[in-house]
């Protein structure tokens, strides 16, 4: 029963934001008020703000409480999550457009990175992936054939590339870098930008016990965008802290 109300108080929350009810930074109300309007324990209400917050959707602020944040996507740089998984979770829809999968000769700056040899096959695809059908990331990656030999042959309107790599080489490291691009016409085409703007370039090296599996290269406008997460620190057992 708590998990079914957790979820209907999850889902309240999500509908109040997207029908406006609660425009970005407005306060929404406290655990207590949230346990009290479903008839459920203050745990079972902090468990909602606290996931919500954890997806980027609220913001706390500690001893004044809980605010909408800016309505930005987010994506966590502290993990890897797929990118239909970080869509659903606040509650819109996650589609897919397909431009590109094919092998190609590999250019020399992913040999490196995928431990190939130069124009030797390396298999390419490149994606936009929609939120409620606007372009929110254009995804160009490259894959090891050696560690993943049916990569082209997948349905990826169906699921996201990282998804299938996820489960056919299961990732054990990765590297990130993140910088501010000014986009060529290819990217403000397929983002649907109608004048150039900055966008943000995540590229992504990604490996299994075998070796490197992936490098790519995602890039979102920077006004429907953003990078962050949360990082919890341990104390030391004599209390004493260095920073």
């Amino acid at each position: 029963m708590a998990v079914a109300k957790f979820a209907e108080i999850k889902e309240f929350m999500l509908s109040q934001i997207e029908i406006g009810a609660w425009p970005e930074h407005s306060r929404v109300p406290s655990e207590n008020e949230l346990a009290e309007q479903f008839s459920v324990s203050r745990m079972t209400a902090r468990r909602a703000l606290q996931e919500l917050t954890e997806q980027g959707i609220l913001y706390r602020t500690q001893g004044v409480g809980s605010f909408v944040a800016a309505l930005k996507s987010q994506s966590s740089l502290l993990e890897i999550r797929n990118i239909a998984d970080e869509i659903h979770s606040r509650g819109h829809a996650y589609s897919a457009h397909l431009l590109q999968l094919t092998e190609l000769p590999c250019p020399t700056i992913i040999a490196s990175a995928l431990g190939l040899k130069r124009n030797e096959p390396v298999f390419f695809s490149l994606i936009v992936h929609l939120e409620n059908n606007q372009p929110l990331q254009l995804e160009a990656r490259y894959v090891s054939p050696t560690l993943v030999p049916d990569y082209v042959q997948q349905d990826f309107n169906q699921q996201t590339p990282h998804q299938y790599l996820s489960f056919i080489a299961p990732l054990t490291e990765a590297e990130h870098t993140v910088e501010a691009i000014w986009p060529d016409d290819f990217t403000c085409k397929h983002l649907i930008l109608k004048k150039a703007e900055p966008c943000l370039r995540l590229t992504r090296r990604t490996f299994s016990r075998e070796g490197a599996v992936s490098l790519a290269y995602l890039t979102s406008p920077g006004s429907r965008y953003r990078l962050g997460g949360h990082l919890n620190f341990s104390l030391p057992s004599n209390k004493e802290t260095s920073l």
